[in-house]
Protein backbone atom coordinates (compact mmCIF):
# COMPACT_ATOMS: atom_id res chain seq x y z
CA UNK A 1 0.00 0.00 0.00
CA UNK A 2 2.07 3.08 -1.40
CA UNK A 3 0.52 6.17 -2.88
CA UNK A 4 3.11 7.72 -5.22
CA UNK A 5 4.20 10.81 -6.91
CA UNK A 6 2.65 9.50 -9.87
CA UNK A 7 -0.60 8.68 -7.63
CA UNK A 8 -0.91 12.25 -7.24
CA UNK A 9 -0.47 13.48 -11.03
CA UNK A 10 -3.04 11.04 -11.74
CA UNK A 11 -5.23 12.62 -8.90
CA UNK A 12 -4.77 15.82 -10.52
CA UNK A 13 -5.47 15.16 -13.93
CA UNK A 14 -8.37 13.36 -12.27
CA UNK A 15 -9.87 16.27 -10.59
CA UNK A 16 -9.16 18.20 -14.38
CA UNK A 17 -11.17 16.10 -16.08
CA UNK A 18 -14.10 15.95 -13.50
CA UNK A 19 -14.57 19.73 -13.92
CA UNK A 20 -13.94 19.84 -17.78
CA UNK A 21 -16.56 17.22 -17.82
CA UNK A 22 -18.98 19.36 -15.99
CA UNK A 23 -18.51 22.35 -17.99
CA UNK A 24 -19.20 20.41 -20.99
CA UNK A 25 -21.95 18.73 -19.99
CA UNK A 26 -23.87 22.69 -19.58
CA UNK A 27 -22.27 23.26 -22.94
CA UNK A 28 -23.89 20.45 -24.78
CA UNK A 29 -27.34 21.32 -22.88
CA UNK A 30 -27.41 24.71 -23.69
CA UNK A 31 -26.23 23.93 -27.65
CA UNK A 32 -29.07 21.90 -27.33
CA UNK A 33 -31.29 24.09 -26.09
CA UNK A 34 -30.33 26.76 -28.15
CA UNK A 35 -31.56 24.53 -31.13
CA UNK A 36 -34.68 23.60 -29.90
CA UNK A 37 -33.92 19.88 -29.13
CA UNK A 38 -35.61 20.25 -25.34
CA UNK A 39 -35.78 16.51 -24.89
CA UNK A 40 -31.83 16.02 -25.72
CA UNK A 41 -30.90 18.77 -22.88
CA UNK A 42 -33.56 17.34 -20.44
CA UNK A 43 -32.26 13.67 -20.63
CA UNK A 44 -28.63 14.33 -20.48
CA UNK A 45 -29.98 16.86 -17.19
CA UNK A 46 -31.46 13.88 -15.74
CA UNK A 47 -28.53 11.68 -15.95
CA UNK A 48 -26.72 14.68 -14.27
CA UNK A 49 -28.74 15.05 -11.63
CA UNK A 50 -29.37 11.47 -11.09
CA UNK A 51 -25.76 10.58 -10.86
CA UNK A 52 -25.39 13.35 -8.61
CA UNK A 53 -28.12 12.70 -5.97
CA UNK A 54 -26.54 8.78 -5.89
CA UNK A 55 -22.93 10.00 -5.30
CA UNK A 56 -23.81 12.65 -3.05
CA UNK A 57 -25.94 10.44 -0.79
CA UNK A 58 -23.28 7.60 -0.80
CA UNK A 59 -20.42 10.18 -0.09
CA UNK A 60 -22.57 11.24 3.23
CA UNK A 61 -23.16 7.75 4.38
CA UNK A 62 -19.27 6.88 4.19
CA UNK A 63 -18.70 10.67 6.26
CA UNK A 64 -21.16 9.07 8.84
CA UNK A 65 -19.48 6.07 8.84
CA UNK A 66 -16.34 6.92 9.10
CA UNK A 67 -16.91 9.72 11.80
CA UNK A 68 -19.16 7.83 13.54
CA UNK A 69 -18.97 9.18 17.54
CA UNK A 70 -16.92 12.35 16.54
CA UNK A 71 -18.18 15.76 16.51
CA UNK A 72 -21.13 15.96 14.89
CA UNK A 73 -21.03 19.52 14.52
CA UNK A 74 -18.80 18.48 11.89
CA UNK A 75 -21.28 15.91 10.28
CA UNK A 76 -23.95 18.75 9.99
CA UNK A 77 -21.20 20.72 7.96
CA UNK A 78 -20.88 18.16 5.64
CA UNK A 79 -24.35 17.42 5.49
CA UNK A 80 -25.03 21.07 4.31
CA UNK A 81 -22.11 20.33 1.20
CA UNK A 82 -23.74 17.14 0.04
CA UNK A 83 -27.24 18.71 0.18
CA UNK A 84 -25.65 21.29 -2.22
CA UNK A 85 -23.94 18.79 -4.64
CA UNK A 86 -20.62 19.69 -3.72
CA UNK A 87 -19.33 16.66 -1.58
CA UNK A 88 -17.05 15.39 -4.05
CA UNK A 89 -15.14 18.57 -3.66
CA UNK A 90 -14.33 18.00 0.00
CA UNK A 91 -13.51 14.29 -0.89
CA UNK A 92 -10.98 15.73 -3.64
CA UNK A 93 -9.30 18.60 -1.12
CA UNK A 94 -8.79 15.60 1.45
CA UNK A 95 -7.69 13.45 -1.21
CA UNK A 96 -5.13 16.30 -2.16
CA UNK A 97 -4.39 17.09 1.32
CA UNK A 98 -3.32 13.49 2.14
CA UNK A 99 -1.89 12.64 -0.85
CA UNK A 100 0.49 15.56 -1.12
CA UNK A 101 1.59 14.53 2.48
CA UNK A 102 2.04 10.76 1.46
CA UNK A 103 4.17 11.44 -2.15
CA UNK A 104 6.13 14.44 -1.32
CA UNK A 105 6.31 15.07 2.44
CA UNK A 106 6.11 11.74 4.48
CA UNK A 107 10.10 11.77 4.89
CA UNK A 108 9.80 15.62 7.09
CA UNK A 109 10.15 15.78 10.23
CA UNK A 110 7.00 16.11 12.14
CA UNK A 111 5.07 15.34 9.42
CA UNK A 112 3.65 12.41 11.25
CA UNK A 113 2.61 11.99 14.96
CA UNK A 114 4.89 9.45 17.12
CA UNK A 115 2.19 6.87 17.51
CA UNK A 116 0.68 6.71 14.11
CA UNK A 117 2.33 3.46 12.42
CA UNK A 118 4.94 3.78 9.42
CA UNK A 119 2.61 3.25 6.68
CA UNK A 120 -0.01 5.62 8.33
CA UNK A 121 0.16 8.37 6.10
CA UNK A 122 0.43 6.17 2.68
CA UNK A 123 -3.11 4.70 4.28
CA UNK A 124 -5.26 8.00 4.67
CA UNK A 125 -4.13 9.05 1.56
CA UNK A 126 -4.89 5.24 -0.17
CA UNK A 127 -8.59 5.15 1.92
CA UNK A 128 -9.46 9.00 0.27
CA UNK A 129 -8.74 8.07 -3.01
CA UNK A 130 -9.80 5.11 -3.02
CA UNK A 131 -13.58 6.76 -1.74
CA UNK A 132 -13.62 9.01 -4.58
CA UNK A 133 -12.67 6.16 -7.25
CA UNK A 134 -15.40 4.23 -5.64
CA UNK A 135 -17.88 7.02 -6.00
CA UNK A 136 -16.81 7.46 -9.73
CA UNK A 137 -17.71 4.53 -10.64
CA UNK A 138 -21.06 5.71 -9.82
CA UNK A 139 -20.73 8.36 -12.05
CA UNK A 140 -19.50 6.77 -14.55
CA UNK A 141 -22.07 4.27 -15.35
CA UNK A 142 -25.21 6.48 -13.96
CA UNK A 143 -23.83 9.51 -16.11
CA UNK A 144 -20.81 9.02 -18.42
CA UNK A 145 -22.06 5.66 -20.45
CA UNK A 146 -25.55 6.60 -20.65
CA UNK A 147 -24.58 9.89 -22.02
CA UNK A 148 -22.53 8.56 -24.60
CA UNK A 149 -25.12 6.33 -25.49
CA UNK A 150 -27.36 9.31 -25.99
CA UNK A 151 -24.41 11.18 -28.26
CA UNK A 152 -23.58 8.39 -30.03
CA UNK A 153 -27.61 8.23 -31.01
CA UNK A 154 -28.14 11.24 -32.14
CA UNK A 155 -24.67 10.86 -34.07
CA UNK A 156 -26.03 7.56 -35.85
CA UNK A 157 -29.68 8.92 -36.12
CA UNK A 158 -29.38 12.14 -37.03
CA UNK A 159 -26.20 12.66 -38.72
CA UNK A 160 -25.38 16.33 -37.22
CA UNK A 161 -21.54 16.57 -36.39
CA UNK A 162 -20.95 19.88 -34.25
CA UNK A 163 -17.78 20.31 -32.04
CA UNK A 164 -19.62 19.93 -29.05
CA UNK A 165 -20.74 16.70 -29.20
CA UNK A 166 -17.53 15.69 -30.32
CA UNK A 167 -16.34 17.27 -27.33
CA UNK A 168 -19.14 15.23 -25.02
CA UNK A 169 -18.01 12.09 -26.98
CA UNK A 170 -14.34 12.17 -26.10
CA UNK A 171 -14.54 13.57 -22.83
CA UNK A 172 -17.11 10.60 -22.03
CA UNK A 173 -14.46 8.05 -23.13
CA UNK A 174 -12.05 9.91 -20.99
CA UNK A 175 -14.06 9.55 -18.22
CA UNK A 176 -14.71 5.68 -18.72
CA UNK A 177 -10.74 5.14 -19.25
CA UNK A 178 -9.84 7.20 -15.86
CA UNK A 179 -12.57 5.77 -13.82
CA UNK A 180 -12.19 1.92 -14.70
CA UNK A 181 -7.88 2.30 -14.67
CA UNK A 182 -7.84 4.18 -11.02
CA UNK A 183 -11.10 1.49 -10.37
CA UNK A 184 -8.67 -1.28 -10.27
CA UNK A 185 -5.63 0.47 -8.85
CA UNK A 186 -7.35 1.62 -5.97
CA UNK A 187 -8.61 -2.16 -5.64
CA UNK A 188 -5.05 -3.56 -5.74
CA UNK A 189 -4.04 -0.67 -3.03
CA UNK A 190 -6.51 -1.58 -0.67
CA UNK A 191 -6.92 -5.56 -0.83
CA UNK A 192 -3.60 -7.81 0.66
CA UNK A 193 -4.05 -10.18 -1.58
CA UNK A 194 -3.71 -8.14 -4.54
CA UNK A 195 -0.20 -7.83 -6.68
CA UNK A 196 0.64 -4.38 -7.95
CA UNK A 197 -1.57 -3.37 -10.81
CA UNK A 198 1.35 -2.75 -13.35
CA UNK A 199 1.15 -0.92 -17.00
CA UNK A 200 0.59 -3.88 -19.21
CA UNK A 201 -2.63 -5.24 -17.46
CA UNK A 202 -4.26 -1.95 -16.63
CA UNK A 203 -3.91 -1.06 -20.93
CA UNK A 204 -5.23 -4.89 -21.33
CA UNK A 205 -7.86 -3.68 -18.95
CA UNK A 206 -8.66 -0.21 -20.36
CA UNK A 207 -9.33 -1.99 -23.55
CA UNK A 208 -11.16 -5.18 -22.44
CA UNK A 209 -13.88 -2.17 -20.87
CA UNK A 210 -13.71 0.33 -23.44
CA UNK A 211 -14.20 -1.78 -26.64
CA UNK A 212 -16.91 -4.36 -24.85
CA UNK A 213 -19.05 -1.02 -23.64
CA UNK A 214 -18.54 0.58 -26.79
CA UNK A 215 -19.84 -2.43 -28.72
CA UNK A 216 -22.81 -3.16 -26.51
CA UNK A 217 -23.33 1.17 -26.33
CA UNK A 218 -23.21 0.54 -30.31
CA UNK A 219 -25.65 -2.23 -30.44
CA UNK A 220 -28.35 -0.52 -28.32
CA UNK A 221 -28.11 2.58 -30.65
CA UNK A 222 -28.99 0.54 -33.60
CA UNK A 223 -32.10 -1.48 -31.67
CA UNK A 224 -32.87 2.06 -30.52
CA UNK A 225 -33.27 2.89 -33.87
CA UNK A 226 -35.44 0.07 -34.74
CA UNK A 227 -37.61 0.66 -31.58
CA UNK A 228 -37.18 3.16 -29.10
CA UNK A 229 -39.36 0.98 -26.77
CA UNK A 230 -37.85 -2.67 -27.27
CA UNK A 231 -34.17 -0.72 -26.25
CA UNK A 232 -35.83 0.50 -23.26
CA UNK A 233 -37.66 -3.05 -22.46
CA UNK A 234 -34.25 -4.01 -23.49
CA UNK A 235 -32.37 -1.81 -20.72
CA UNK A 236 -35.53 -2.45 -18.17
CA UNK A 237 -34.94 -6.37 -18.58
CA UNK A 238 -30.87 -6.22 -18.09
CA UNK A 239 -31.32 -4.29 -15.14
CA UNK A 240 -33.81 -6.36 -13.17
CA UNK A 241 -31.10 -9.46 -14.03
CA UNK A 242 -28.35 -7.40 -12.81
CA UNK A 243 -31.02 -6.13 -9.25
CA UNK A 244 -31.81 -9.62 -9.47
CA UNK A 245 -28.77 -11.60 -9.26
CA UNK A 246 -26.99 -9.01 -7.30
CA UNK A 247 -29.97 -9.73 -4.35
CA UNK A 248 -28.93 -13.28 -4.70
CA UNK A 249 -25.43 -12.54 -3.89
CA UNK A 250 -26.45 -11.18 -0.89
CA UNK A 251 -24.57 -7.97 -0.61
CA UNK A 252 -23.02 -6.20 2.70
CA UNK A 253 -22.03 -3.60 1.60
CA UNK A 254 -23.82 -0.83 3.66
CA UNK A 255 -24.49 -1.13 6.81
CA UNK A 256 -28.35 0.24 6.60
CA UNK A 257 -30.83 -1.80 4.46
CA UNK A 258 -31.77 1.05 2.90
CA UNK A 259 -28.64 2.38 1.47
CA UNK A 260 -28.03 -1.60 0.42
CA UNK A 261 -31.17 -1.84 -1.36
CA UNK A 262 -30.26 1.31 -3.15
CA UNK A 263 -26.58 -0.22 -4.07
CA UNK A 264 -28.00 -3.22 -4.92
CA UNK A 265 -30.17 -0.87 -7.77
CA UNK A 266 -27.00 0.75 -8.68
CA UNK A 267 -25.72 -2.39 -9.31
CA UNK A 268 -28.10 -3.04 -11.59
CA UNK A 269 -27.17 -0.41 -13.51
CA UNK A 270 -23.84 -0.91 -14.15
CA UNK A 271 -23.78 -4.48 -14.68
CA UNK A 272 -26.66 -3.13 -17.77
CA UNK A 273 -23.38 -1.85 -19.38
CA UNK A 274 -20.04 -4.08 -18.42
CA UNK A 275 -19.82 -7.18 -15.67
CA UNK A 276 -18.69 -6.38 -12.29
CA UNK A 277 -17.82 -8.82 -9.55
CA UNK A 278 -20.18 -7.92 -6.09
CA UNK A 279 -18.98 -10.60 -3.96
CA UNK A 280 -15.10 -11.03 -4.92
CA UNK A 281 -15.83 -15.14 -5.94
CA UNK A 282 -15.02 -16.64 -8.62
CA UNK A 283 -17.22 -15.95 -11.45
CA UNK A 284 -16.23 -17.61 -15.14
CA UNK A 285 -19.42 -19.22 -15.89
CA UNK A 286 -21.68 -15.53 -15.03
CA UNK A 287 -19.12 -13.41 -17.09
CA UNK A 288 -18.84 -15.90 -19.66
CA UNK A 289 -23.01 -16.00 -19.63
CA UNK A 290 -22.84 -11.86 -19.40
CA UNK A 291 -20.70 -11.57 -22.51
CA UNK A 292 -22.08 -14.32 -24.74
CA UNK A 293 -25.55 -13.08 -23.79
CA UNK A 294 -24.41 -9.28 -25.30
CA UNK A 295 -22.93 -11.04 -28.17
CA UNK A 296 -26.31 -13.04 -29.17
CA UNK A 297 -27.98 -9.60 -28.81
CA UNK A 298 -25.62 -7.91 -31.23
CA UNK A 299 -25.40 -10.07 -33.89
CA UNK A 300 -29.24 -10.39 -33.69
CA UNK A 301 -29.72 -6.75 -33.75
CA UNK A 302 -27.30 -7.02 -36.85
CA UNK A 303 -29.34 -9.68 -38.66
CA UNK A 304 -32.42 -8.02 -37.88
CA UNK A 305 -31.53 -5.41 -39.87
CA UNK A 306 -30.13 -7.33 -42.49
CA UNK A 307 -33.47 -9.02 -43.06
CA UNK A 308 -35.90 -6.13 -41.85
CA UNK A 309 -34.49 -3.29 -43.54
CA UNK A 310 -32.49 -4.20 -46.35
CA UNK A 311 -32.80 -0.76 -47.44
CA UNK A 312 -30.35 0.86 -44.32
CA UNK A 313 -27.59 -2.09 -45.35
CA UNK A 314 -26.79 0.61 -47.73
CA UNK A 315 -26.37 3.15 -45.73
CA UNK A 316 -22.87 4.29 -45.09
CA UNK A 317 -23.85 4.95 -41.62
CA UNK A 318 -25.26 1.75 -40.68
CA UNK A 319 -21.78 0.30 -42.39
CA UNK A 320 -19.33 1.68 -40.63
CA UNK A 321 -21.82 1.58 -36.92
CA UNK A 322 -21.67 -2.51 -37.85
CA UNK A 323 -18.32 -2.45 -38.77
CA UNK A 324 -17.40 -1.16 -35.18
CA UNK A 325 -19.46 -2.67 -33.03
CA UNK A 326 -18.65 -6.41 -34.16
CA UNK A 327 -15.03 -5.54 -34.39
CA UNK A 328 -15.15 -4.03 -30.59
CA UNK A 329 -16.76 -7.01 -29.63
CA UNK A 330 -14.40 -9.16 -31.12
CA UNK A 331 -11.06 -7.56 -29.76
CA UNK A 332 -13.06 -6.57 -26.15
CA UNK A 333 -13.60 -10.63 -25.47
CA UNK A 334 -9.86 -10.94 -26.78
CA UNK A 335 -8.66 -8.89 -24.30
CA UNK A 336 -10.74 -10.04 -21.51
CA UNK A 337 -9.44 -13.59 -22.49
CA UNK A 338 -6.00 -12.02 -22.15
CA UNK A 339 -6.60 -10.29 -18.53
CA UNK A 340 -8.62 -13.19 -16.96
CA UNK A 341 -6.00 -15.50 -18.74
CA UNK A 342 -2.64 -13.97 -17.45
CA UNK A 343 -2.72 -11.03 -15.33
CA UNK A 344 -6.14 -11.36 -13.60
CA UNK A 345 -5.24 -11.16 -9.88
CA UNK A 346 -6.15 -14.67 -8.81
CA UNK A 347 -3.56 -15.73 -11.64
CA UNK A 348 -0.90 -14.10 -10.32
CA UNK A 349 -1.42 -13.65 -6.81
CA UNK A 350 1.53 -14.48 -4.25
CA UNK A 351 0.37 -17.31 -2.15
CA UNK A 352 2.51 -15.68 1.13
CA UNK A 353 0.64 -12.06 0.18
CA UNK A 354 -2.64 -13.47 0.93
CA UNK A 355 -2.39 -14.09 4.51
CA UNK A 356 -3.41 -11.87 7.31
CA UNK A 357 -0.08 -10.76 8.30
CA UNK A 358 1.05 -8.67 5.42
CA UNK A 359 2.05 -4.98 5.01
CA UNK A 360 2.94 -4.68 8.69
CA UNK A 361 4.14 -7.25 11.79
CA UNK A 362 3.41 -10.53 12.94
CA UNK A 363 -0.09 -11.02 14.11
CA UNK A 364 -1.32 -7.64 12.73
CA UNK A 365 -4.53 -8.16 10.99
CA UNK A 366 -5.05 -5.71 7.51
CA UNK A 367 -7.70 -3.50 7.89
CA UNK A 368 -8.98 -3.23 4.22
CA UNK A 369 -12.24 -0.71 4.52
CA UNK A 370 -14.74 -0.94 2.51
CA UNK A 371 -13.20 -1.87 -0.65
CA UNK A 372 -14.11 -5.50 0.60
CA UNK A 373 -18.13 -5.56 0.15
CA UNK A 374 -18.00 -3.47 -2.98
CA UNK A 375 -17.32 -4.41 -6.70
CA UNK A 376 -14.76 -6.47 -7.47
CA UNK A 377 -13.23 -7.40 -10.54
Amino acid sequence: MKFTKQNFMFLVVGIIIYVVDIGVDFWVVSKYFCQGQYSWSVLILCFRGLSSLITQIFSYEWFKNDWEGTNTGKLKWIFLVHLFQCGIFIRYWFALKYGCQAAFKQNDIGDASETDPPNFIQKRAVDVVTDINMLRVFKTFLETTPQLFVQIYILVEHGKNNICQYAAIIMSFCGISISTVDYQISLRKSLPDKDEFRVLPKLVYLFYKLLTITSWLLSISLITLLSVGSSVVLLIFFWICGFTWALKQHTTFCKSKKMEYLYRTVVGIILIFTFFNVKGRKTKVCISIYYATHTVVTLGVLFVYMFWKPSVIKDIHFIVVSILTVLSLVLGIIFLAVYYRHFHPTAYCKPEACSDEVDGEAGQRVEIGRFQNFLMQ
